[in-house]
Protein backbone atom coordinates (compact mmCIF):
# COMPACT_ATOMS: atom_id res chain seq x y z
CA UNK A 1 0.00 0.00 0.00
CA UNK A 2 1.56 3.32 -1.32
CA UNK A 3 1.63 5.94 1.56
CA UNK A 4 2.06 9.98 1.33
CA UNK A 5 2.02 12.05 -1.82
CA UNK A 6 2.81 9.28 -4.10
CA UNK A 7 -0.81 7.80 -3.05
CA UNK A 8 -2.41 10.55 -3.78
CA UNK A 9 -0.94 11.77 -7.49
CA UNK A 10 -0.79 7.75 -8.69
CA UNK A 11 1.47 6.88 -11.21
CA UNK A 12 1.72 9.95 -12.78
CA UNK A 13 3.95 11.54 -10.95
CA UNK A 14 7.89 10.52 -9.94
CA UNK A 15 9.08 12.14 -7.09
CA UNK A 16 12.92 12.20 -6.42
CA UNK A 17 16.19 14.65 -5.67
CA UNK A 18 16.92 16.96 -7.96
CA UNK A 19 20.59 16.33 -7.90
CA UNK A 20 19.63 13.08 -9.30
CA UNK A 21 17.38 14.61 -12.15
CA UNK A 22 19.89 16.90 -13.24
CA UNK A 23 22.90 14.34 -12.93
CA UNK A 24 21.09 11.49 -14.67
CA UNK A 25 20.96 14.08 -17.72
CA UNK A 26 24.58 15.08 -17.21
CA UNK A 27 25.96 12.25 -17.20
CA UNK A 28 24.27 10.69 -20.30
CA UNK A 29 24.21 13.50 -22.56
CA UNK A 30 28.40 14.58 -22.48
CA UNK A 31 29.75 16.97 -24.89
CA UNK A 32 33.49 16.10 -25.68
CA UNK A 33 35.92 18.65 -27.09
CA UNK A 34 38.93 16.82 -28.35
CA UNK A 35 42.84 18.86 -27.43
CA UNK A 36 44.26 15.85 -29.59
CA UNK A 37 47.70 16.63 -30.06
CA UNK A 38 49.43 12.53 -30.76
CA UNK A 39 48.75 9.46 -31.14
CA UNK A 40 46.01 9.16 -28.84
CA UNK A 41 43.63 11.48 -30.37
CA UNK A 42 44.10 8.41 -33.06
CA UNK A 43 42.97 6.33 -30.14
CA UNK A 44 40.03 8.17 -29.61
CA UNK A 45 38.80 8.38 -33.20
CA UNK A 46 38.57 4.69 -33.19
CA UNK A 47 36.76 4.70 -30.01
CA UNK A 48 33.92 7.20 -31.30
CA UNK A 49 33.68 4.77 -34.66
CA UNK A 50 31.38 2.17 -35.13
CA UNK A 51 33.59 -0.71 -33.80
CA UNK A 52 33.47 1.16 -30.75
CA UNK A 53 30.89 3.18 -30.94
CA UNK A 54 30.65 6.10 -28.01
CA UNK A 55 27.31 7.03 -28.90
CA UNK A 56 25.91 3.84 -26.84
CA UNK A 57 26.79 6.34 -23.76
CA UNK A 58 25.85 9.42 -24.73
CA UNK A 59 28.91 11.45 -25.76
CA UNK A 60 28.64 11.11 -29.81
CA UNK A 61 28.01 14.85 -30.19
CA UNK A 62 31.90 15.80 -30.27
CA UNK A 63 31.87 19.56 -30.48
CA UNK A 64 34.51 21.65 -32.11
CA UNK A 65 34.05 24.82 -29.95
CA UNK A 66 34.78 24.66 -25.98
CA UNK A 67 31.75 26.76 -25.49
CA UNK A 68 29.85 23.65 -26.40
CA UNK A 69 31.47 20.89 -24.44
CA UNK A 70 31.37 19.91 -21.03
CA UNK A 71 34.14 17.31 -20.92
CA UNK A 72 37.80 18.16 -22.02
CA UNK A 73 39.77 15.01 -23.73
CA UNK A 74 43.55 15.90 -23.73
CA UNK A 75 45.02 13.51 -26.12
CA UNK A 76 48.74 13.13 -26.15
CA UNK A 77 51.26 15.11 -25.27
CA UNK A 78 50.99 18.96 -24.15
CA UNK A 79 54.02 21.71 -24.60
CA UNK A 80 54.64 24.43 -22.67
CA UNK A 81 53.75 26.49 -25.56
CA UNK A 82 49.99 24.63 -25.89
CA UNK A 83 49.73 25.06 -21.74
CA UNK A 84 48.03 28.61 -22.12
CA UNK A 85 46.14 27.38 -25.25
CA UNK A 86 45.09 24.67 -23.27
CA UNK A 87 44.24 26.46 -19.82
CA UNK A 88 42.10 28.94 -22.53
CA UNK A 89 39.96 26.22 -23.85
CA UNK A 90 39.35 25.05 -20.44
CA UNK A 91 38.01 28.73 -19.15
CA UNK A 92 35.93 28.80 -22.39
CA UNK A 93 34.37 25.98 -21.25
CA UNK A 94 30.86 26.39 -19.42
CA UNK A 95 30.26 24.64 -15.96
CA UNK A 96 29.81 22.03 -15.23
CA UNK A 97 32.87 20.93 -16.70
CA UNK A 98 35.75 17.93 -17.02
CA UNK A 99 38.46 16.62 -18.00
CA UNK A 100 39.88 12.97 -18.85
CA UNK A 101 43.88 12.78 -19.47
CA UNK A 102 44.31 10.35 -22.60
CA UNK A 103 47.53 8.44 -22.01
CA UNK A 104 50.67 8.72 -20.53
CA UNK A 105 51.74 11.93 -22.02
CA UNK A 106 49.12 14.12 -20.74
CA UNK A 107 49.33 12.09 -17.95
CA UNK A 108 53.07 12.39 -16.41
CA UNK A 109 54.44 13.47 -19.80
CA UNK A 110 55.16 10.40 -20.87
CA UNK A 111 58.89 9.08 -22.33
CA UNK A 112 59.57 13.54 -22.54
CA UNK A 113 61.27 14.05 -20.01
CA UNK A 114 62.58 17.14 -20.84
CA UNK A 115 62.45 21.08 -21.01
CA UNK A 116 59.66 22.00 -23.20
CA UNK A 117 56.80 18.98 -22.45
CA UNK A 118 54.16 19.42 -19.37
CA UNK A 119 55.05 16.86 -16.67
CA UNK A 120 51.41 15.99 -16.40
CA UNK A 121 48.62 18.58 -17.10
CA UNK A 122 46.89 18.27 -13.76
CA UNK A 123 49.55 21.38 -13.22
CA UNK A 124 47.43 23.21 -15.74
CA UNK A 125 43.90 22.38 -15.60
CA UNK A 126 41.81 19.94 -12.87
CA UNK A 127 41.31 16.47 -13.95
CA UNK A 128 38.92 14.09 -13.16
CA UNK A 129 39.84 11.26 -14.86
CA UNK A 130 43.49 9.83 -15.62
CA UNK A 131 43.89 7.14 -18.33
CA UNK A 132 46.61 5.06 -18.98
CA UNK A 133 48.62 3.99 -21.66
CA UNK A 134 50.71 4.90 -24.74
CA UNK A 135 48.13 4.78 -26.12
CA UNK A 136 45.40 3.74 -24.67
CA UNK A 137 43.11 1.61 -26.50
CA UNK A 138 39.67 2.28 -27.03
CA UNK A 139 38.21 0.11 -24.58
CA UNK A 140 40.00 2.20 -21.85
CA UNK A 141 38.66 5.35 -23.39
CA UNK A 142 34.98 3.91 -23.35
CA UNK A 143 36.04 2.87 -19.58
CA UNK A 144 37.09 6.21 -18.11
CA UNK A 145 33.87 7.50 -19.47
CA UNK A 146 31.78 4.86 -17.70
CA UNK A 147 33.74 6.04 -14.57
CA UNK A 148 33.32 9.52 -15.39
CA UNK A 149 29.08 8.89 -15.20
CA UNK A 150 29.98 7.08 -12.14
CA UNK A 151 31.94 10.07 -10.13
CA UNK A 152 29.19 12.62 -12.54
CA UNK A 153 26.19 10.85 -10.51
CA UNK A 154 27.31 11.03 -7.14
CA UNK A 155 28.01 15.08 -7.68
CA UNK A 156 25.81 17.86 -6.20
CA UNK A 157 24.47 20.89 -8.44
CA UNK A 158 25.33 22.81 -5.13
CA UNK A 159 28.99 22.02 -4.98
CA UNK A 160 32.21 23.81 -7.45
CA UNK A 161 34.24 21.07 -7.73
CA UNK A 162 37.12 23.38 -9.04
CA UNK A 163 36.77 26.17 -7.02
CA UNK A 164 40.26 25.71 -5.11
CA UNK A 165 42.38 24.66 -7.72
CA UNK A 166 45.35 26.62 -8.61
CA UNK A 167 47.77 25.59 -11.39
CA UNK A 168 51.30 26.85 -12.54
CA UNK A 169 49.71 29.23 -15.41
CA UNK A 170 47.78 31.11 -11.96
Amino acid sequence: MALGLEANLGDTVITTKLDEVINWGRQYSLWPFVFGTACCAIEFMSAAASQHDISRFGAEVVRFSPRQADLLLVCGTVTYKQAPVLKRIYEQMPDPKWVVSVGACACSGGIYDNYSTVQGIDSIIPVDIYISGCPPRPEAILDALIKLQDQIKGESVLVDRHKDFKGILD
